[in-house]
């Protein structure tokens, strides 16, 4: 198993180009198995995560051809559906919660859609009964056997509905819509994710002959085609890397130019960071972030306490809530962090705390965080990465922190950010991974 060994304390400076979404791929590379046509997408990042779905993908009988690293094209025309009750089907999809998407592809195109219980981030729980619900909506019969953790969908048909979602969630909505696709008849989903993932999605479905229209809102309807074709897909910059560069530049006292962040994209995330105190130009496409020895915490209007927590889109998105909260512990003034969607997701900040930050972890879901102004620096420390989100944030926090610090456990780091390592010795990082 691998770690990071990360000589902090020193600035950086430069320009780093943000990989392509990551949740985006999981979605979009579920979709080509919607079609026996070629499907080419671009800007794939190269991480561990999204490489075990395409795997995955061409073990079930997919043609996957690698134009170039970070570029694939797909032909799920000899599908073997029969590979679903392997055993080795069983370990590689466990392994990765993104597999669970294949489900409405699969039970559109073939009547049957099986995952046993999908793997990920332990953050807490993450329920499928927005997927499994939705797809039952659509004609699809259930079953769960409970000791193996497997669940089994089929359906002859898929017929259009209405359906109103419990939750607004991302993979669910995506699962829904590419089995909508398909069906007989008019579906029309409310309280539908809106993130620009999904609306990526629906773009390229559109682009291979589905009808969805209400891209962008809570309210989609989707008129059901016999057959998809293929098409071309280039996958947005992950936003995601975005915040976190912009919340790196900020806690090393750097000064750095995020390139192609596709701003429209980003929603409230610059508003965020702003709050905090960071401050960054928007050039054309690009965010120059100067370096800034201190950046000063926002109040509301009526003088309270800063509040940052997670919401749906457009709202903040909890995948950065662990950079904001390592961010805040050098800001000036306090912040409190709520994470409302997950309840293991605060849990590292314990290592924060041995760092010399000062967190007050309220309850599962809340954290104050009291900013340190740079006027104590983050103490060197060893330390295991938890999950890829909070991976990262601590080795933010490690290269803003005075000494070498070592973050064990780093395959969790590479399941979500490509050669992270690489591009930020390219800023003048020191780090070195080492076994």
């Amino acid at each position: 198993m691998a770690s990071f060994r990360v000589n902090g304390g020193k600035p950086l400076r430069g320009e780093i180009v943000p990989q392509g979404a990551k949740n985006e791929a999981l979605q979009v590379i579920c979709a080509t198995l919607l079609t026996p046509d070629k499907v080419t997408i671009s800007n794939i990042p190269d991480i561990l995560d999204v490489n075990n779905l395409i795997d995955l993908v061409g073990s079930l009988g997919a043609e996957v051809t690698r134009i170039s690293r970070n570029s694939c094209r797909f032909a799920a025309r000899d599908i073997n559906i029969d590979y679903l009750l392997t055993d080795d089907f069983r370990k590689r999809s466990a392994s990765l919660r993104g597999s669970l998407m294949i489900m409405g592809p699969l039970l559109a195109r073939f009547g049957k859609g099986y995952i046993p219980r999908p793997g990920g981030d332990k953050i807490g729980r993450r329920r499928m009964d927005t997927h499994i619900n939705g797809l039952v909506s659509l004609g699809a019969s259930f079953d769960y056997e409970y000791t193996q953790e497997f669940y089994k969908l089929h359906a002859d048909k898929l017929t259009g509905c209405s359906m109103l979602l419990e939750e607004a969630s991302v993979t669910g909505t995506a699962n829904i819509i590419m089995a909508a696709v398909l069906a007989r008849g008019t579906t029309t989903i409310y309280h539908a994710a809106c993130e620009p993932y999904v609306q990526q999605l629906c773009h390229m479905l559109n682009r291979m002959g589905a009808r969805i229209t209400g891209i962008g809102s809570n309210l989609l309807t989707v008129e059901g085609v016999d057959a998809l074709h293929g098409c071309d897909h280039t996958l947005l910059p992950d936003m995601i890397e975005v915040g976190s560069f912009i919340g790196l530049a900020a806690m090393t006292r750097s000064e750095i130019t995020i390139k192609n962040v596709s701003w429209e994209n980003l929603g409230i995330i610059p508003v965020v960071f702003r709050r905090i105190g960071i401050e960054f130009e928007r050039r054309g496409d690009d965010i120059y972030v100067p370096g800034k020895e201190h950046y000063q915490v926002e109040t509301f209007i009526d003088g309270s306490i800063l509040t940052i927590d997670d919401a749906p889109w457009p709202g903040f998105t909890p995948d950065l809530i662990s950079v904001v909260l390592v961010v805040a512990t050098q800001a000036r003034g306090n912040v409190l962090i709520h994470q409302k969607m997950f309840e293991s997701r605060l849990f590292f900040v314990d290592k924060l705390i041995e760092m010399g930050a000062q967190v007050i972890l309220c309850d599962p879901h809340r954290a104050t965080v009291y900013g340190l102004d740079n006027q104590i620096r983050l103490r060197p420390t060893t330390m295991t990465s938890p999950d890829i989100r909070a991976g990262v944030a601590l080795l933010i926090a490690a290269l803003s922190a005075d000494g070498t610090s070592t973050i064990h456990n780093i395959d969790q780091i590479d399941r979500g950010y490509e050669r992270i390592d690489n591009r930020l010795r390219a800023l003048g990082a020191q780090i070195e991974r080492i076994t």
